[in-house]
């Protein structure tokens, strides 16, 4: 007796898991559905895919932060003005 072929459905797992691809389940609230499957289909639009991953990285997910230090260091802060004037104190009267 010879081993079943398997199915069509198992094929395809194993070829999208060497590919590099897994199969994510998501809960979205029913006004995101067409923003999220237009995020999935600019990931698998090879012309758009490396400008979407990065923009994506950029604006939404965190870089791996370990602390709040780091987190701070990561943070967009072009043309964020981070000056201010010295302030030497006032005279103290002892």
């Amino acid at each position: 007796m010879s081993k079943a072929e398997p199915s069509a459905v198992t094929k395809w797992h194993k070829h999208s898991k060497q590919e590099g691809f897994v199969r994510l389940e998501l809960h979205v609230r029913k006004e995101d559905v067409s923003l999220v499957k237009g995020v999935v289909k600019a990931l698998g639009d090879p012309v758009r895919e490396r400008e979407a991953r990065a923009l994506l990285h950029k604006e939404i997910a965190m870089p791996n932060a370990v602390g709040f230090k780091e987190y701070l260091a990561s943070a967009p802060l072009e043309g964020v003005d981070l000056s201010r004037p010295r302030d030497l104190g006032g005279d103290i009267d002892l």
